[in-house]
């Protein structure tokens, strides 16, 4: 039987060689079989395989086609009055995007939770929203008493962070030991890691205070002693990364930048390769800061190069920040695992920007991470009850229930007090000791969350030394945590985040789909102005980075021009969007490569100055590494997956106002009539 199957597959193939042969095959013989034996796939699959290639590929350039071709076609807009109106304006978008009409459950659930952003257009989020505006809107149960231990009800404002002293390798070690952080603190990490898909067995998560913290906690952790290198592939100036950069240089860490060809600022691959390559090898080169996605200009990069500096000996972390909501949930990160992952969340989409930000630690890497004493007051933060309010009583009794310890064990001569006091104000009341340890918690009438931290009272007055490592002892300490950490296990407590359910919903393919739809139409709609008689045909905005095109990132960078070719400054472009309802953010565009081709254009680098909106360095300071001090200061927009085509419409509809020669000088006597500040040009 073997031996038939043989020489029918050989026939077969030798049919397949001629091509005439090959059509005249029926459909169904995809899958062969003789009787007795089970079905045998043919070699069409290969053919199927290649068809499917091409379908996405035609599919891209048809994409492309229509947005270049289809949108305002041969249309050029001199007046801000002469748009087409927000009907007219969506009807030609869907007509070019079909495909945008089928992600109408996105519109649905924008219209019955997050009601708010049709009041105010949010294009300055980047991160991941936890709850939506219904949620943490909904009216509260009466306060004057704390619900009971066992209540898995979870109102708003749900939760409160807690600082805490403690070094990274530590904290993934241990987690968190505390009853009651673990109870909340536990499901939101739970909560988090689902929706991400990040495996709980293979990362941990720790929660830090914002991004900023995560980074630095980071560059204070890696292990840089050895003369490592700290490589970061950023097209912008980003407050975290000049922070991580600031530790690893003070660490004698050699700090570089990949650079960004103009002017579509994709990733100079030439010198990257060359960049990963250099230096030592034995011991692993460094840490390689990668995003996927420029959170300013929209450039993406590719995952592979976080695969060629894994096997070059580098360290990977990921910035996820810039990243939309299911961007993690892609096949390519699923083959290739970052050794650290920073991820950014915030309670409401639009509306309130607090959270934390978290940053996973493959566990595999964590021999990477030393114990580093400064480490310890950077800010990891443990998730708490939310203080709630009484009339009544000032405030409610549940804030004895934002702290709940092991069971304490006998003390010992060596304890060592740790003071808690709030992450947004005062202290509470209460006191706990552990073998290693002393927890105390104090409450004043304004009832803050705890803030903790770790006061070493055995040496230097409770001030740590500037040293890199801690000592010896903390391996006890760690192994004692641990220890008390799973005798206080209890069961995790469901959260419902709502921000993250809607995200689940709309999917990652439904989510890409309609963001590139609606940043590609921003893209053409913001080419089409232009400035009315002007001599050289200058245009109003000049967008930075991709322009039409498929796989580009929902951010888009751009300047305003008036008339006479000279660039509004994009504080005052910021400001006055502010005033129309429009939250932006500006941003200082770096590390650019000009080739022999675009030389002439270098003459639109710009001095950086400290003071200028997003463009400073961790402390205000300019620096001169990485060419990092040219640049280019620009405006920046980015879309979240709530963002809608009207979001996108009123931005155009805003900056279309510039056209007008006095637009500025109006707004200045506008707000001065106001009795407002006036804006100074």
């Amino acid at each position: 039987m073997l031996v038939l199957i043989n020489k029918f597959l050989r026939s077969k193939d030798r049919a397949g060689s001629d091509g005439k042969q090959q059509h005249e095959m029926p459909p169904e013989s995809e899958h062969l079989c003789m009787p007795g034996c089970v079905p045998v796939r043919a070699k069409r699959a290969a053919a199927a395989t290649t068809t499917v290639t091409t379908t996405a590929r035609t599919s891209r350039h048809n994409f492309v086609k229509a947005a270049a071709s289809g949108l305002l076609a041969g249309a050029q807009f001199t007046n801000h009055e002469s748009l087409p109106a927000l009907p007219e304006a969506y009807s030609e978008f869907v007509a070019a995007f079909p495909q945008y009409g089928t992600l109408s459950r996105a519109d649905a659930i924008r219209d019955e939770e997050y009601q708010h952003l049709d009041r105010h257009v949010c294009l300055d989020y980047t991160g991941m929203n936890l709850f939506s505006h219904a949620q943490m809107n909904s009216s509260l149960p009466s306060t004057s008493a704390a619900p009971p231990a066992s209540s898995g009800a979870w109102q708003p404002p749900f939760f409160d962070i807690a600082y805490k002293s403690t070094s990274l390798r530590t904290q993934v070690q241990c987690g968190d030991g505390a009853k009651g952080a673990a109870g909340i603190g536990s499901a939101i990490r739970k909560r988090i890691m689902a929706s991400l898909k990040i495996l709980e067995d293979e990362y941990s998560m720790v929660c830090t205070a914002n991004r900023t913290t995560a980074f630095r906690l980071l560059a204070e952790s890696y292990s840089f002693q050895s003369g490592k290198q700290l490589l970061a592939v950023y097209d912008y100036e980003s407050e975290a990364v000049g922070a991580m950069a600031e530790s690893a240089r003070r660490r004698g860490a050699d700090v570089t930048s990949a650079s960004f060809a103009w002017p579509s600022m994709r990733i100079h691959a030439a010198d990257l390769r060359k960049k990963l390559a250099r230096g030592r090898r034995r011991g692993g080169r460094g840490l390689f800061v990668f995003p996927l996605a420029s959170r300013m200009t929209g450039a993406r990069y590719q995952y592979l190069w976080m695969r060629a500096a894994h096997e070059q000996g580098w360290h990977v972390a990921l910035d996820a920040c810039a990243l939309g909501t299911k961007d993690l949930d892609t096949f390519g990160l699923s083959l290739i695992r970052p050794d650290f992952i920073v991820c950014n969340f915030f309670k409401v989409f639009g509306e309130n920007p607090s959270g934390f930000a978290g940053l996973f630690v493959k566990k595999s890497s964590l021999a990477a991470l030393e114990r580093s004493v400064i480490a310890r007051s950077i800010g990891i933060v443990s998730i708490v009850p939310a203080r709630r309010w009484s009339l009544r009583e000032g405030y409610s009794t549940e804030l004895e229930h934002s702290l709940s310890f092991p069971k304490l064990a006998e003390p010992a001569a060596d304890d060592v007090d740790i003071e808690t006091t709030s992450s947004f104000s005062g202290p509470l009341s209460s006191t706990a000791i552990t073998r290693s340890r002393t927890l105390q918690a104090d409450v004043t009438d304004n009832g803050d969350a705890p803030e903790i931290r770790e006061v070493d009272t055995a040496e230097n007055g409770g001030v740590y030394p500037d040293e890199p490592k801690e000592s010896a002892e903390d391996d006890d300490e760690t192994e004692q945590l641990a220890k008390e950490e799973g005798k206080g296990s209890e069961s995790v407590m469901e959260v419902e985040c709502r921000g993250l359910d809607h995200a689940d919903a709309l999917g990652l393919i439904a989510i890409g789909n309609r963001l590139r739809c609606i940043s590609n139409w921003l893209v053409v709609a913001m080419q089409k102005l232009r400035h009315p008689h002007a001599e050289s045909g200058h245009q109003l905005v000049h967008v930075y980075g991709p322009r039409v095109k498929f796989d580009r990132g929902p951010s888009l960078a751009f300047n305003v021009f008036d008339w006479k070719g000279e660039r509004v400054a994009p504080p005052l472009v910021q400001k006055l969007a502010d005033r129309h309802n429009i939250s932006l953010t500006c941003g200082f565009l770096r590390n650019i490569w000009f080739s022999d081709k675009y030389e002439a254009e270098r003459n639109v680098l710009e001095h950086r100055i400290a003071g200028d909106a997003g463009a400073l360095s961790a402390g205000g300071k300019s620096r001169k590494d990485a060419g990092g001090d040219l640049g280019i200061l620009v405006v920046n927009a980015s879309l979240g997956f709530l963002s809608n085509f009207e979001d996108a419409y009123r931005l155009w509809a805003f900056v279309a106002k510039f056209l007008d020669a006095d637009f500025v000088e109006k707004e200045r006597w506008r707000y001065t009539a106001l009795n407002q500040r006036t804006v100074e040009v």
